[in-house]
């Protein structure tokens, strides 16, 4: 089948690798993920991927925990390379070749962010992940995400959750909520749907890059999306 997208970004949350854990890592979780990946690697995609660390350290209140809000930022950003580093070795356990890429600089585990280098990985069929978010404090792995898209001119942005797209209300609250096969970024915008943080949102809309919130969690939803079948919710 001929995949409909060439090359994408993977946002997957910190919080999805937890499981039926309260925090940390399922290795259940990172195997699941990395066949998923795996899969779409195989049928010619090329993939980057971009992790959250929120299963790890999510930044808190300030004034409850006295950690300034910048330095907590970088703590969220470490946090983001042990999830890459553990994804990294699931894939590599799986027969793939990655490499990660931080926006800090840890030679000894990683290799400093370099767009044209991310490219040329790409290129040669490795799987990439980025880590430490854009290296900067005050911004969220989303606007990573975004950043990276664009930066390595991917045709789409995959936003794996738990949820099988965008509904009208929170699904696991609202039971009547309804879902959106389709909502273009002003929808999104006036009905204030948060699909993503504003900054990342912005970034999308200002560069026409679509996004596809679907469903991870769900065996073949990956590969189902990249073959161009109506999965998740797709926002342009």
């Amino acid at each position: 089948m001929q995949q409909k997208f060439k090359r994408i970004l993977l946002k997957l949350s910190g919080e999805s690798l937890i499981g039926n854990s309260s925090f940390g890592l399922d290795p259940d979780i990172l195997t699941n993920f990395a066949t998923a990946i795996k899969s779409v690697h195989e049928a010619g995609v090329e993939v980057a991927i971009v992790i959250g660390g929120g299963n790890i350290y999510r930044g808190m209140n300030e004034s409850e925990t006295g950690i300034e809000r910048a330095h907590g930022d970088y703590m969220g950003m470490l946090a983001t390379v042990i999830n890459g580093m553990a994804l990294q070795a699931s894939l590599e356990k799986a027969g793939l070749f990655t490499r990660l890429l931080s926006a800090i600089k840890m030679e000894q585990i990683a290799e400093p962010y370099i767009r044209r280098r991310a490219i040329r990985h790409l290129e040669k069929k490795r799987i990439v992940i980025f880590g430490a978010g854009t290296g900067n404090p005050y911004f969220t792995t989303d606007t990573a995400g975004s950043l990276r898209a664009i930066e390595i001119k991917a045709d789409v942005i995959l936003k794996g959750t738990r949820v099988d797209g965008i509904y009208t209300a929170d699904p696991e609250k609202d039971p009547s909520a309804t879902k959106y096969e389709t909502i273009s970024f002003k929808e999104c915008i006036d009905k204030n749907l948060k699909v993503m943080d504003m900054t990342a949102f912005t970034l999308c809309m200002e560069n026409k890059l679509p996004i596809i919130v679907f469903d991870m969690n769900k065996p073949g939803n990956l590969l189902r999306v990249v073959n161009g079948e109506k999965v998740g919710t797709l926002v342009n």
